[in-house]
């Protein structure tokens, strides 16, 4: 009796291990693959957008930090790894994971791993919120928890169901005109495939179908259309229908930071884009995002980007790297 038992264990011991190293066998062809066909589409470093609200980069090279703006949108690596910088909280992907952001925030991100033999090659799917919702009906998925709290940005493992629709969608490039039909439907796909994987509950809250995630993404919006005025916290809350200490407590759950560090981080950002793009001087840009005081803009600015105003422009525009997040 023992011996049938211990060969029964054996066989299915056997079989998973076998099913595994199909599974493992699939997942590489399919990376491999990935990694072709991006790199066959972008040729060159940078960012294209071969299809609308699908986003491919390429870089030959580890980047410096870049600091930008986070979109709601499931973030792949094909080739090479980066990380992300939200607040204090570092978040690292590589081809065996992928990144899920779903509410728009200031972000610092870095490549980490790429050669001219082996460039970064990731892709970006933006996310509708609207889709996304229609997605969670049709599956027969409730909307969060109210009261529950969840990160805008974190990284998990890539199953292998997950990286088949992926691939599938790459290869619509093959066909502009089968695109159209099928790139709705593959999405929809990923979308699913999202909601059942272990970031469901924030994709979900990207639908705002409830819970205090859509509470701090309309503040979000709030800060994001006023970064130039003072911020009301009080009145903020008061609108939200939620205390001022509650608001400090979500508004940090999800974002990583304080209400006034998310609105300087903003007001930062738009100086450099101001003195980069507009040619604004380090005064002119610091009064126009709402500074009050020059010299505390000035000590702001060295302490975020690491060099005062108008060295850093210069440094970029010599050069000439102004990079995307999550690409």
């Amino acid at each position: 009796m023992n011996a049938v038992k211990t060969s029964d264990k054996s066989d299915t011991d056997f079989i998973n291990n076998q099913q595994a190293k199909r599974e493992a066998d699939r997942a590489q062809a399919n990376r491999d693959e990935l990694t072709e066909r991006i790199s066959q589409a972008i040729r060159h470093d940078g960012a294209i957008e071969p299809l609308k609200g699908l986003q491919f980069n390429r870089a030959s090279s580890p980047s410096e930090c870049v600091h930008g703006i986070a979109v709601p949108a499931f973030c792949m690596i094909a080739q090479g790894s980066k990380e992300v910088l939200l607040g204090k909280e570092r978040y690292q992907y590589d081809p065996m994971h992928y990144l899920l952001a779903t509410v728009e925030l200031p972000i610092v991100s870095q490549i980490l791993t790429a050669s001219k033999a082996q460039p970064y090659l990731s892709l970006r799917l933006d996310l509708n919120p609207t889709l996304v919702g229609s997605v969670m009906v049709e599956a027969g998925y409730s909307s969060p928890s109210r009261g529950a709290n969840v990160k805008a940005i974190d990284v998990s493992p890539l199953d292998v169901s997950l990286l088949d629709a992926v691939v599938r969608l790459v290869r619509l490039l093959e066909n502009p005109a089968e695109a159209q039909v099928m790139m709705p439907l593959i999405t929809r796909e990923i979308i699913y495939r999202l909601l059942i994987g272990e970031q469901g509950n924030r994709l979900r809250h990207l639908a705002v179908l409830g819970g205090y995630t859509h509470h701090i993404a309309l503040a979000v919006k709030r800060i994001r259309q006023d970064f130039n005025q003072p911020i009301r916290i009080e009145s903020i809350a008061r609108e939200l229908g939620m205390s001022v200490s509650g608001f400090h407590h979500h508004f940090k759950s999800v974002t990583a930071m304080s209400p006034l560090q998310f609105q300087k981080q903003l007001r930062l950002q738009e100086a450099r884009r101001l003195m980069l793009g507009e040619n604004l001087d380090a005064t002119s840009a610091a009064y126009k995002v709402g500074y009050d005081d020059a010299s505390h803009f000035n000590r702001d600015y060295k302490r975020f980007f690491g060099a005062p105003p108008m060295r850093d422009v210069e440094q970029l525009r010599q050069a000439a790297t102004i990079g995307k997040f999550c690409g």
